[in-house]
């Protein structure tokens, strides 16, 4: 362990820049990554004002954020595909690699996973991280360090995406228009939708996902999403909905907006257990998947941004220095209709 400057959660409510024990000794097979560049995500700023996400506690002071990329500046014995110099995004869960549900390739569910910035894992607001070498993704020339800051969202929408089984030419319905559903429309449009409908409530969120190409806002405060849908779909409905929101009153009338046939992926998820109606589900026989996080995502999320058919730097909102971190975060807690993507740099 080395003393190491971190954003630190003390507890809930109480964040602190300040010196910390973290470890900095590189072992067989992993990096050392030089930070340059973490999101804010909702699941930080929710540790920061509840103190808790379900069975995950803060008990102890915790360093934040998990949506990172840096620069490899060490190499443990054995690493063949890194080289110190590269730049690298990281993804944040790390299973058992030997546990069932790994070896499925369902790491992603593993009940072993330590994830950065969950409970009792620390994150990496830290001017240095170390991490596995088979978790770290080497960025191309072109993708910028806040680009690979947004791999692990845009990994989340990645997921939803495959999980959907989207056929080229479908209609995709994305409730909600935060920073994961917008995501998870762009995914679903590099996927093969021919157009993604982003329901809402807030018009701004709504005019930033309507950046994109193929993206169709509503206002939910001015229309009624079902009417809508049928509208546009001559009354079939659409292929895959995708609840982003995790809001329970989504649930209420969700069945009514796929086809026959047609698919819902669960995203968003909601604080206590929902009610949804199975009659319809059933009739209609609409197949339902979930999504926990991702697996076998990031190498497919680089190569699409490298590519340039995907393109998330409109989705980030400010850039904050690292000793401006708290107000990062309180900012984020200020839910602006305006942010989507709050980011901290920390080598300048």
């Amino acid at each position: 362990m080395s003393k190491v400057r971190a954003l630190v959660l003390e507890r809930q409510h109480e964040l602190a820049i300040r010196d910390i024990d973290l470890p900095q000794e590189v072992g067989p097979s992993e990096v050392k990554i030089k930070i340059h560049t973490v999101g804010v995500c909702g699941s930080d700023v929710h540790y920061y004002t509840h103190g808790k996400i379900g069975p995950f506690i803060v008990n102890e002071p915790m360093v934040l954020g998990h949506e990172a990329a840096g620069t490899v500046v060490e190499l443990g014995a054995g690493v063949t595909h890194l080289k110190v110099g590269d730049r690298v995004c990281m993804e944040p869960g790390i299973p058992d690699a030997n546990s069932k549900a790994s070896r499925l390739g369902l790491y992603n569910v593993d009940p072993a996973v330590t994830f950065w910035a969950t409970p009792p894992i620390h994150g990496v607001l830290t001017p240095f991280v170390v991490h596995p070498a088979n978790y770290t993704f080497k960025l191309p020339d072109n993708v910028s360090f806040a680009e690979g800051a947004m791999i692990e969202p845009f990994a989340v929408g990645m997921q939803a995406a495959t999980k959907a089984r989207i056929t080229p030419g479908d209609t995709a319905v994305v409730l909600g228009a935060g920073p994961i559903g917008i995501m998870v429309a762009i995914a679903a449009l590099a996927g093969g939708c021919a157009r993604a409908v982003v329901a809402d409530l807030a018009q701004p969120k709504l005019d930033i996902a309507a950046q994109y190409q193929g993206v169709i806002p509503v206002n939910i405060r001015e229309k009624n999403l079902v009417e809508e849908i049928n509208r546009l779909t001559d009354g079939w409905g659409a292929d895959v909905v995708f609840e982003c929101s995790g809001s329970p009153k989504a649930w209420e009338t969700l069945m009514a907006l796929p086809r026959p046939g047609g698919a819902v992926v669960a995203v968003g998820l909601p604080v206590n257990p929902v009610g949804f109606d199975v009659s319809t589900a059933s009739t209609k026989e609409i197949r339902i998947e979930t999504v926990f996080r991702y697996a076998h995502q990031y190498e497919r999320s680089i190569a699409l941004i490298a590519s340039g058919r995907v393109d998330l730097k409109p989705l980030i909102s400010e850039t904050f220095a690292f000793e401006e971190s708290i107000k990062a975060f309180d900012r984020a807690v200020e839910a602006r209709p305006t942010d989507v993507k709050l980011q901290i740099v920390l080598d300048q």
